[in-house]
């Protein structure tokens, strides 16, 4: 195909759009208010500029051609942008939404503890928070802010660091009472994060120990495995400052002072080169000073290290 000076008609991609969901010309039709044959004309119109076909015409119904199946979810993509861009900019709450996506166990355990705040602050903003669940997420569809854990590189993003991890090894106080001596927590139930970051073996090289032999248990997101710990499941690397609240209420117990802190941390990201419109900007600054208030640690009491009986 040559160099297209501009894209196809929105029309033919709107026909295209619908009869692909439908694999029905007439039900294409009847859903955007055109005929069969308008539906066909658009189609055939748009397959000539592409020069490729897009259906298979069978006799009872079509069927997309692998061009046309992997045109299709740009062309979604497309409408889903447009559709949004034109609601921020037009609709009703065009002024007045904040749309955010970021790990579920960052939003439960860091954001949610602030949204009474935020409301104080921001009583006419809509705040509408989405998680991501695989990295594809993030891909899926526009979003104003969305929170990225990492050291900050992340291509394509402008980005501000919120927090800053530091784990150190905690378990439920239940647990940790079936201990004669504390010092033998490493005999307890290991539990880990899936990720592409294996952290216990780290803590353990820092604080000079063995690393136990035995599996970790594993749990897709942190949140999850915190609250496992919580119920006395294990003993978990807690990754502060999301792990604060639990620590500082009790519900889990640190088992030593050693602290390991990396690099890595979440960051509030946006399009780099985006325009930023004032509530934007305004929020931007409240969540930042939210995380530069919650930087320094509170300081945790370590577990003694011998049973009381």
């Amino acid at each position: 195909m040559a160099n297209r000076q501009a894209p196809p008609s929105v029309l033919w991609l709107r026909s295209f759009e619908a009869a692909a969901r439908a694999l029905n010309f007439t039900a294409a039709g009847n859903e955007l208010g055109l005929t069969q044959a308008a539906i066909s004309q658009h189609i055939k119109l748009l397959e000539a500029d592409l020069g490729v076909p897009l259906f298979r015409r069978l006799p009872r119904g079509v069927e997309l051609t692998p061009e046309g199946a992997a045109y299709l979810p740009h062309v979604q993509a497309a409408f889903r942008s447009l559709t949004r861009s034109t609601e921020d900019l037009f609709g009703a709450h065009a002024d007045t939404t904040l749309r955010i996506l970021g790990p579920v166990s960052f939003m439960t355990l860091w954001l949610a503890p602030r949204l009474a705040a935020f409301r104080e602050r921001f009583a006419n903003v809509q705040l509408v928070i989405s998680t991501m669940h695989v990295p594809a997420d993030y891909l899926s569809q526009e979003f104003d802010f969305d929170i990225r854990f990492g050291i900050g590189d992340f291509i394509g993003r402008t980005s501000r660091r919120l927090t800053v991890e530091s784990v150190l090894p905690a378990a439920s106080p239940d647990l940790l009472c079936s201990l004669m001596d504390r010092d033998r927590w490493p005999d307890l139930p290991l539990l880990s994060v899936s990720g592409a970051r294996e952290l216990w073996p780290g803590w353990f090289a820092a604080a000079a120990m063995p690393v136990p032999s035995r599996p970790p248990l594993r749990f897709d997101s942190f949140v999850t495995a915190l609250e496992a710990a919580r119920h006395g499941a294990g003993v978990l690397l807690a990754a502060r400052p999301l792990a604060d609240a639990a620590l500082t209420d009790g519900s889990l117990v640190p088992l030593s002072d050693i602290e390991v802190r990396g690099d890595a941390g979440h960051f509030i990201t946006y399009a780099a080169g985006r325009t930023l419109k004032p509530q934007h900007v305004a929020f931007l600054d409240w969540v930042y000073g939210e995380a530069s208030q919650a930087r320094t640690f509170p300081k945790i009491t370590v577990a003694s290290k011998s049973r009381k009986v």
